[in-house]
C-alpha cells in the first residue's frame, strides 16, 4: 500500500480499515513528495507522527 503513495503530494485517510492502522511511517515519509497526512478518522497519535517528521492534520484534535 505504501507503493501507491510514491510521488503523491499527501495522504488523505477516509477509512478505518485495519490495513491502514499500522503503516510504516518511514516508508510513508519516503514515498510522499511532501510528508503530510490528512486523517479524517483519527487513526494515528499526533505525537507519534511528529517523531517521523510528518506534518499531520486530524479532525477535531489539536496539532501535536
Amino acid at each position: 500500500k505504501e507503493a501507491a503513495l510514491r510521488g503523491a503530494d499527501a495522504l488523505l485517510i477516509c477509512t478505518e480499515w485495519k490495513s491502514f492502522r499500522a503503516p510504516s511511517f518511514d516508508a510513508l515519509k519516503d514515498a510522499l513528495t511532501t510528508p503530510v497526512i490528512f486523517d479524517g478518522r483519527n487513526l494515528y497519535d499526533p505525537k507519534v507522527i511528529a517523531r517521523y517528521g510528518i506534518e499531520y492534520f486530524s479532525i477535531g484534535r489539536m496539532a501535536a
